[in-house]
């Protein structure tokens, strides 16, 4: 299997390593994550790779798992069992808790609904100790943080009309009402955050 075989997100390449740095150390004592919304696998593989303590266990829509497997079968990591078939909004949700939980560039894929319906089925799937990192573009303030992902906003709205850069302070209210204290926000490239909630603290 070849890259030009597997889906392939630029994207994903180019904010890997920053990513990895906050999570070695958000995730330093975890042991078990779950990605919401895996995409490619891309993540998937190259934080096992470089966290092996760690049990990655993607997850993404039904549509979406052959490519995700795909890149999950070429690595053959020991620590990354076979995805699940998650829509936040709509599928069963996994019963094992999970003392981590990551997701990457999704809440302005999802439409408001499932973005409330992440945040709601989270206690269910998570230690009482669990950390939350979410990476992707915010506003912040209600405004946007740069000219760029106001352009990035207008061309979301354009793809689907449920599609928009989500207010951070918003999501941090839904964050705590699941039991999760905000606990870092990391600027990163590319006007990104990635924003660490941990639970009960």
């Amino acid at each position: 299997m070849t890259r030009s075989d597997k889906p392939f997100a630029p994207a994903s390449e180019r904010n890997r390593e920053p990513i990895l740095g906050v999570l070695r150390e958000a995730f330093a004592d975890r042991r078990h994550v779950l990605e919401i919304g895996s995409g490619t696998g891309q993540h998937a593989v190259h934080f096992a790779a470089a966290l092996p303590w760690l049990t990655w266990q993607t997850s993404e829509r039904d549509e979406n798992l052959p490519g995700l497997r795909q890149w999950l079968d070429e690595a053959a990591l020991p620590n990354t069992p076979a995805p699940l078939v998650l829509d936040v909004g709509t599928e069963a949700w996994p019963t094992t808790r999970h003392d981590a939980v990551f997701s990457a560039n999704t809440l302005h894929i999802m439409a408001w609904p499932e973005v409330e319906a992440l945040f709601t089925h989270l206690p269910a799937v998570t230690t009482d100790d669990a950390v939350l990192a979410i990476y992707g573009p915010f506003n912040v303030g209600g405004t946007f943080t740069s000219d760029s992902n106001a352009a990035f906003d207008a061309s979301l709205k354009q793809r689907g009309a449920h599609m928009s850069l989500r207010d951070l302070e918003t999501v941090d209210a839904l964050a705590a009402r699941a039991g999760f204290t905000h606990a870092a926000t990391h600027a990163m490239p590319a006007n990104n955050l990635c924003v660490v909630w941990k639970r009960g603290s």
